[in-house]
């Protein structure tokens, strides 16, 4: 958890700071705590999924259970009923993203590792990428480049003099704004919720160390904090279904038909 306690210089509160944590081993900016919750999230998932396939029943353990009702939610909610009949080769990377994000920003309140990996902008930006790749690919294989581009540029039933205003915000929209905006808003939100967090937790536990009177305040700045924990749980898993359905939702407009 990026924090720092108070000194004798008094109470400094959170800032941007506390999300830059030096390298774990010597100067390789490789060697990072978000890094390696990257990996162990990675090793997380898998372990976690072939344990829960491993030994498939008809009637399933809890376990199970557990991995085939977040692989169906991935597939029937946010794959087949935005995507549509053509959703099945879609799955893999929708279910992979899903389980990724949320697993990363659930480390964000899970003690000892307390932080958020999303709330460092670069992984967003990667995943953004990924989808941005992908669903400009099957539109392209869809619908042919010249098809896609002119479907862009010049949007069907519109007059032609307003092509000079909408062309360039359509272009805008689709090769900058779409990944920008998908990359960001999983930031802000893990970005926020953490710095919250460490407002409150830091505040209470210095106040602890004041007079009598802040020693008092202080409960109530932990009991604060602790309901933040349980909102932020909300908003982790909230950030984790909205990243899957707009990419839905965009693979799903790479694969519609212009009318």
């Amino acid at each position: 958890m990026g924090v720092r306690l108070a000194s004798e210089d008094g109470f400094k509160p959170p800032s941007t700071a506390d999300f830059e944590l030096p390298p774990v081993f010597g100067d390789n900016p490789f060697t990072t705590k978000p890094v390696f919750l990257v990996f162990f999230s990675v090793i997380l998932i898998s372990v976690f999924f072939i344990l829960a396939s491993r030994k498939a029943a008809i009637v399933p353990s809890k376990l199970q259970f557990a991995g085939e009702s977040v692989y169906g939610f991935v597939r029937n909610d946010l794959a087949r009923d935005v995507i549509g009949h053509e959703f099945m080769r879609f799955v893999p990377y929708l279910f992979t993203l899903f389980t990724f994000i949320l697993t990363n920003n659930l480390f964000g309140i899970i003690p000892f590792l307390q932080f958020p990996t999303m709330s460092r902008v670069s992984f967003p930006y990667v995943l953004a990428m990924f989808t941005f790749v992908i669903f400009h690919y099957v539109a392209i294989k869809h619908k042919g480049l010249i098809a896609y581009l002119k479907e862009i540029m010049f949007m069907p039933g519109v007059p032609k003099p307003v092509y000079i205003l909408l062309t360039p915000i359509e272009v805008a929209t689709y090769f900058l704004v779409r990944p920008l905006t998908l990359s960001l808003r999983l930031f802000a939100n893990m970005f926020a919720g953490h710095l919250l967090l460490l407002v409150f937790i830091l505040g209470g536990e210095h106040l602890l160390q004041g007079v009598i009177g802040l020693k008092l305040v202080s409960p109530f700045a932990f009991a604060f904090g602790i309901a933040l924990t349980f909102f932020e749980f909300m908003v982790q898993c909230l950030q984790a279904y909205i990243f899957t359905l707009l990419t839905a939702l965009y693979i799903a407009g790479a694969l519609a038909d212009e009318h």
